[in-house]
């Protein structure tokens, strides 16, 4: 009997044993799959302007989240204009976003690692003059004072083409225009005050001048250089970081194409995000008369035209914004959206 219930207990204390060690294997595992499952930031960077509503679209539907998965936290950064945006993704404070094409295309021939991998937009640049210029026509511009957002931005660009076809130049290459540079929201009190003549302004900053101070639109956004085929904002990143995590970047395009696609099968949806997104920005709420007016200039599309952006980086060079003739055959990345 005594011989029985030693074994009995012997017994007993070999499972307890198994049993706690069982317990340290799963309690090590549950460390290790905490460890694994650690949450890092990327941040999606844009305008408030209508040529970035893909990215407000994401950012309101959760496209990113449900993209890039629970692990990866997405945080948005919007910048007043290309220049400091370009300064961000070079420096890896964002590591994807929309901007204007003339920004990337600089930059790039400047040595940045920058990597146009889907477009935004299209259109949306308009030229009007102030009411009370005297401006009628476009050779009426000659000698007035316009205002873009940088010098050498996307619309700068577009406008400074479309004038010097006309023989028209602006004084940094020995023409007569004057040009200021500012932030679009602030187009409206510059022409209040009478400081500048005319605005080459990108939605919904046109149809804004256009209702609030009956400014006249003199080049519509259709027939600007490369009003049609331009991507007026592109989905950009680094080469590294497409190097280093492919599958990232696959998803944040893919999140950028569920964008696209909500806006062109729910317009009206994506007005309203369009407008409390802008507001929430600048403080500006837009009425839908104005979004409305802003949507006529503007298509959306990831696709991207490569021989309109050579185009555009050529007369950049023509115009000398540029040292030298770019070549932009390794800035355009289009496997993701192939």
């Amino acid at each position: 009997m005594k011989k029985i219930l030693f074994t009995l207990a012997m017994m007993l204390t070999f499972a307890l044993l198994l049993v706690g060690c069982g317990s340290s294997d799963a309690s090590s595992g549950s460390s290790s799959d905490s460890s694994a499952e650690e949450t890092k930031e990327i941040t999606i960077g844009y305008f408030p302007n209508i040529n970035h509503v893909p990215a407000m679209v994401a950012k309101s539907e959760g496209y990113y989240e449900d993209r890039l998965g629970d692990n990866i936290k997405i945080k948005y950064q919007t910048f007043p204009d290309g220049a400091s945006f370009m300064d961000a993704l070079k420096t890896g404070e964002i590591e994807a976003g929309l901007v204007g094409p003339g920004p990337a295309m600089n930059n790039y021939t400047n040595g940045a690692d920058v990597k146009i991998i889907a477009a935004g937009s299209t259109g949306g640049t308009v030229v009007l003059a102030r009411d009370g210029s005297g401006i009628e026509t476009v050779e009426d511009i000659a000698s007035k004072t316009f205002i873009t957002p940088r010098v050498g931005c996307t619309h700068d660009v577009q406008f400074e083409t479309y004038m010097k076809e006309l023989g028209i130049t602006s004084k940094r290459i020995n023409g007569t225009m004057i040009h200021q540079t500012g932030k679009p929201a602030t187009y409206q009190a510059m022409f209040e005050t009478g400081k500048v003549d005319v605005a080459v302004a990108p939605e919904p900053w046109a149809s804004v001048l256009q209702q609030k101070t009956g400014a006249k639109v003199i080049i519509p956004a259709d027939e600007v250089s490369f009003g049609k085929t331009l991507p007026a904002s592109v989905l950009v990143t680094s080469g590294s970081l497409i190097e280093e995590n492919p599958e990232l970047i696959q998803n944040i395009v893919d999140a950028h194409k569920d964008a696209t696609d909500f806006i062109n099968e729910n317009p009206e949806e994506a007005k309203a995000i369009a407008i409390n997104d802008i507001k929430e920005i600048t403080n500006q709420e837009l009425s839908k008369e104005v979004i409305d007016g802003s949507w006529e200039n503007i298509g959306f599309t990831y696709e991207v035209d490569e021989e309109a952006i050579q185009a555009f980086g050529d007369s950049s060079y023509d115009l000398e914004f540029l040292k030298e003739k770019p070549d932009f055959e390794d800035l355009i990345d289009t496997q993701f959206i192939d």
